[in-house]
């Protein structure tokens, strides 16, 4: 990973989360685990290349634990972990940070 410019603790959490599908991933994965073909389904716009490389980037920062089962076929589930579970609040936050942009860009219309 990248080393952080500016030393800032935004920048630090922007590296990581930034981008467009990483903290909406983690938003799914609040509700519980998923399988791969779960979270494609939740996140339509997403390519199969993406999500595998943004599941890996939060498996590695230790964010997302990805388990998988020895069975035929192969069953694989990610789920947020301890300190995947500290990004509720984030998620929270953003959630009503989102809402109160529809709901002015409603009124500007």
């Amino acid at each position: 990973m990248k080393s952080s410019a500016t030393g800032c603790s935004v920048e630090e959490a922007m590296r990581l989360l930034g981008g467009r599908w990483r903290l909406l991933l983690v938003s799914y994965l609040l509700d519980g685990p998923k399988r791969f073909t779960d979270l494609r389904r939740d996140v339509p716009g997403i390519s199969q290349r993406m999500l595998t490389l943004d599941l890996r980037a939060l498996e590695e920062a230790g964010l997302v634990l990805r388990t998988v089962f020895a069975q035929v076929p192969v069953k694989v589930e990610y789920q947020l972990t301890e300190d995947g579970e500290r990004l509720r609040p984030v998620v929270e936050v953003m959630r009503d940070f989102g809402l109160w942009l529809k709901a002015r860009s409603a009124l500007l219309v």
